[in-house]
């Protein structure tokens, strides 16, 4: 796809930002700005990757208004966001086609299932008794929607997803390979025997409009009653998600995080990479759990916590600090019992 530099949803009307420099070189390509080529577009707006401006072989720049423009043979476009509008191109641009159209022969769609308008599936792509499928929706290979599974319109299922049954997806949700919704919540009962009985799993899997599920997220059906992810919610991949848990509007689940049964978090939350939650608590909106951190109680307070069990930020990394200098403080304290000895040495004299 190639694009001129002074389109309307470059420059021209202020959508990304000011030129400057040559208003007429056709952009074909975007790239890192360490990678990129003559007739790439770059951002640069991280002070680490300065460094390869000398040398980047691109055609033209996003970049702060106040960037030091030292080079000539390059267009610069002059925003306050250069990521931002860098994303904004690619989505204009260059975002994937996703090219799936019509209903494959090997696809099959139980006469009992409703299908809207444009729907697209993949090869393998099963759909069973009492679903209800939006328009333009996409779903790909090998894909399975158990019975009276609800899709919304304009949402996209990627190759070997599946749906259990009576879940409900919302529109423009995008869910990517691998991932199951509906599973069974890890529910038991222990008799007086030892023996641990399975108790059945008879709720559903809500997900609300907009939400993005990453590659192999699991979503545990609820026990009874629903595990919602609502409204606008980016889980990454390898997140495990169990029963009767609800996710806030908007929050991010960064991969490898796990969230254990009847949890609920808060709106616009960040749990990073391997942080875990316990069972039965509650997160405030606007909670950011550090990588790597446990959470073993509510937390009712916006803010950022770490560690494990999760501490106030702050908190948390003023005991990190004395427990890389403990064994400093070992040596202190075996000088300080020397000292104790000697004068109690001397009193006995």
């Amino acid at each position: 796809y190639a694009v001129r530099i002074n389109s309307p949803q470059v420059g021209a009307n202020n959508i990304v930002g000011n030129i400057v420099g040559d208003r007429d070189i056709i952009i074909k390509n975007i790239s890192k700005i360490e990678e990129a080529r003559e007739g790439d577009l770059t951002f640069l707006y991280l002070p680490a990757y300065e460094k390869f401006f000398p040398s980047t072989k691109a055609s033209a720049i996003l970049v702060k208004p106040d960037f030091n423009k030292s080079r000539e043979n390059i267009a610069y476009i002059e925003v306050q966001n250069p990521d931002f509008a860098f994303f904004t191109i690619i989505e204009k641009y260059f975002k994937p086609g996703f090219n799936l159209n019509g209903v494959d022969s090997t696809a099959y769609v139980d006469p009992a299932a409703v299908l809207g308008e444009n729907v697209s599936l993949g090869r393998n792509v099963v759909i069973s008794k009492g679903c209800k499928i939006g328009n333009d929706v996409k779903i790909y290979h090998n894909s399975v929607l158990f019975e009276d599974v609800e899709i919304g319109d304009d949402t996209i299922i990627f190759s070997n997803v599946s749906i259990r049954e009576k879940c409900k997806i919302g529109k423009g949700v995008i869910m990517h390979s691998g991932t199951v919704i509906g599973s069974d919540g890890f529910g038991y009962s222990k008799n007086a025997e030892g023996v641990y009985n399975k108790i059945p799993q008879i709720g559903n899997v809500i997900v609300e409009d907009d939400v993005e599920l990453g590659a192999n997220v699991t979503i545990d059906r609820a026990t009874i009653g629903s595990t919602v992810i609502k409204k606008g919610v980016k889980v990454d991949n390898l997140v495990q998600i169990a029963h009767n848990v609800i996710i806030g509007e908007n929050t991010v689940i960064v991969a490898q995080s796990g969230i254990s049964g009847s949890s609920k978090i808060g709106k616009n939350c960040i749990l990073a990479g391997q942080s875990g939650i316990v069972g039965h608590i509650e997160l405030a909106d606007n909670v950011v759990i550090s990588a790597q951190s446990g959470v073993t109680k509510s937390i009712s307070k916006a803010g950022q916590y770490f560690g494990s069990p999760a501490k106030d930020h702050r908190t948390a990394l003023r005991i990190e600090a004395m427990v890389r200098n403990l064994p400093e403080y070992v040596e202190k304290i075996k000088e300080l019992e020397k000292e104790v000895k000697d004068l109690k040495n001397k009193l006995l004299k």
